[in-house]
């Protein structure tokens, strides 16, 4: 059921899942962010492995009508829910299904049936944890004699997203540290005998350089005035940077208008390549 209020249209979406609910959330984010003035009122039914379970699922549901997206392994469990909302007319639909489709016709194999398969731990998610162990070790400058063990090292002036690049990088099992960059200061020796890492420096416009610095500073409650948001003393920043990546022939990447999710979308696509010409 659709409400609209001012300009806004807001409705409940009910995000069914036999596991944490994170591939559905991720799934309802990346779609609802083609809507303008489109707000869901969200309710998450996670870990649905029984019949009890789905029974208080289907109360929150006829309670609060609207759209159910669900990704359910058991069979019967999908087929009661596909037929409680087919008779409430409510509109379902299992978001897996036409991938699972395809891709079992392609392989000519049989589906498990696994309810969250994905957040097994295996070796995979090990490595995630580990990545993530060296993403810690080596931010902004840290472990500098470990270098050589990264798989990414990002450069960058203060406030290039280095951090939350590294740890995002992390989470997709790769290994990055980073190293700030500053104005006049030579870069760790380090740095000139790398041979396995991928290094990529990152920049960004002054003006948004200088605007996420003062909010910095805003939550630090440091009102001052200093080099550090100063804009002149930001492009210099910025040209040394600029100079520094051309000398060495490191790949650049201009984070000012990408999130942290396309930042590292970018770099994995480098590190892929990279690794490719190797072999």
């Amino acid at each position: 059921m659709l409400h609209r209020r001012s300009t806004a249209v807001f409705f409940h979406l009910h995000l069914v899942s036999d596991a944490t609910g994170e591939t559905l959330n991720a799934i309802a984010k990346a779609t609802l962010a083609q809507f303008a003035k489109v707000e869901p009122i969200e309710h998450v039914h996670a870990l649905i492995r029984s019949r009890r379970q789905l029974d208080r699922v289907f109360a929150q549901i006829d309670a609060n009508p609207g759209l159910v997206l669900y990704t359910l392994m058991n069979p019967d469990l999908r087929d009661a829910l596909r037929a409680h909302c087919e008779r409430r007319g409510f509109p379902a639909l299992a978001v897996l299904d036409p991938v699972l489709s395809v891709m079992a016709g392609y392989l000519g194999a049989d589906l498990l049936n696994r309810p969250g398969g994905q957040h097994e731990l295996d070796a995979r998610y090990f490595d995630r944890i580990d990545a993530l162990n060296f993403a810690m070790a080596h931010d902004d400058g840290q472990g500098l004699n470990e270098l050589e063990k990264a798989d990414v090292i990002l450069v960058g002036i203060s406030r290039t997203s280095k951090t939350p690049t590294c740890i995002y990088l992390a989470n997709r099992g790769v290994k990055a540290a980073n190293i700030p960059l500053v104005l006049d200061v030579p870069t760790p020796m380090q740095l000139d005998s790398i041979r396995r890492p991928l290094v990529v420096g990152l920049i960004a416009q002054p003006e948004r350089i200088v605007q996420v610095r003062r909010n910095r500073l805003l939550a630090l409650n440091e009102m001052g005035e200093t080099d550090y948001i100063d804009l002149d003393r930001v492009r210099a920043e910025a040209v040394y940077a600029r100079r520094l990546y051309d000398a060495r022939g490191w790949p650049v990447i201009d984070v000012t208008r990408r999130s942290i999710e396309e930042t590292a979308a970018e770099i994995i696509t480098l590190l892929t390549e990279r690794r490719a010409a190797l072999q």
